[in-house]
């Protein structure tokens, strides 16, 4: 499968680029993955399914999000707790017309259980996988779980890889019918201290990764130097990023994500912001639109992943005021 994004190359008439950009979109496997390679500005959101059998709730939020996020992540155990299964609420998405991402653990399956998911994502419809390694069980609400972890995210992404390519399973049995993955991966944004090398990003890309999100990273500057530093390696032409951001609610809320959240980074003058607004959830929706529309404008960023799993009605605000989806991505031809 095609790299989600070709290196510009300035020797190529503008038009050759066009017309490749055209017929690598209108061969992807997913919308997603069309919008990626078609150089087009990506909104993701985030939804986790519930703890329940009634998913009339779960498809309300979806719907809510259709026409507005590119495509959905449904979380799969998020903080090491029980809910619907990811596959079937990903299904359940696809089934109503919402393009799904299905998050994948390597927590809660061996390597037998997780190829039989992929197939049966394949089966029901659902292209866009996820890789994680997934929360810790002791942080969870049944701490005596134990955790699977057969394969890292970099064995789970080679393995997915490898399904699609070769059309067989590790075992190698042949894969009959269609095999389609669009194959993505999570990363923690860092201000990158000089020679800093992404060789997690690399192992990720190489390993089959098609597209990455973040972890929350609120700080425009220092997304701006990574992107940089990232182009000047020659990473962000070929992968691209997807940055993580939060209609944040409260002062309170921001500081327990910086304290909590291993990775996220939010600069001590938004939490200012938040403490002096008079009404602190609205300030906290105009802060989240101001960073996407900032991030649409940096060379190197592909889209933002819109996170707010305790004020879910913020999202498709925040994204529908932000007008950033599809929006021709910043030049990339820096490497």
């Amino acid at each position: 499968m095609e790299r989600a994004c070709t290196v510009l190359n300035s020797r190529l008439p503008s038009s050759l680029l066009m017309d490749l950009a055209t017929e690598s979109s209108a061969s992807a496997a997913s919308e997603l993955l069309r919008q990626l390679r078609g150089g087009n500005f990506v909104v993701t959101a985030e939804l986790t399914p519930p703890a329940s059998t009634d998913a009339s709730e779960f498809i309300d939020r979806g719907l809510a999000l259709r026409g507005l996020a590119t495509a959905i992540n449904v979380t799969d155990g998020a903080g090491a707790k029980a809910h619907l299964s990811s596959l079937a609420a990903s299904h359940l998405l696809a089934r109503n017309g919402v393009e799904p991402i299905l998050q994948m653990t390597c927590r809660d399956r061996n390597r037998i259980a997780l190829q039989g998911d992929l197939l049966g994502a394949m089966a029901l419809g659902v292209r866009n996988v996820l890789v994680l390694r997934g929360d810790d069980p002791r942080g969870g609400d049944q701490p005596e779980t134990k955790p699977v972890f057969d394969l890292d995210t970099a064995g789970l992404l080679a393995m997915a890889n490898r399904m699609r390519t070769e059309r067989r399973l590790p075992s190698g049995t042949e894969i009959k019918g269609e095999v389609a993955l669009v194959l993505g991966a999570a990363e923690i944004p860092v201000d990158p201290p000089r020679d800093w090398q992404p060789k997690g990003l690399v192992a990720k890309m190489d390993a089959g990764a098609d597209f990455i999100q973040t972890q929350f990273c609120m700080d425009v500057g220092v997304v701006r130097r990574y992107a940089a530093r990232l182009l000047d390696l020659g990473v962000a032409q070929k992968l691209p990023i997807l940055i993580g951001v939060a209609p944040i609610p409260s002062a309170r809320s921001a500081r327990w994500m910086k304290e909590k959240l291993f990775g996220t980074l939010i600069p001590e003058e938004i939490v200012r912001r938040l403490e002096s607004a008079s009404d602190p959830k609205a300030e906290g929706k105009r802060i989240c639109v101001e960073l996407m529309q900032a991030l649409a404008e940096i060379p190197g960023i592909a889209g933002v992943h819109v996170m707010a799993p305790q004020s879910l009605s913020s999202i498709p605000e925040v994204i529908a005021a932000s007008k950033v989806k599809g929006k021709k991505r910043a030049a990339t031809a820096r490497a």
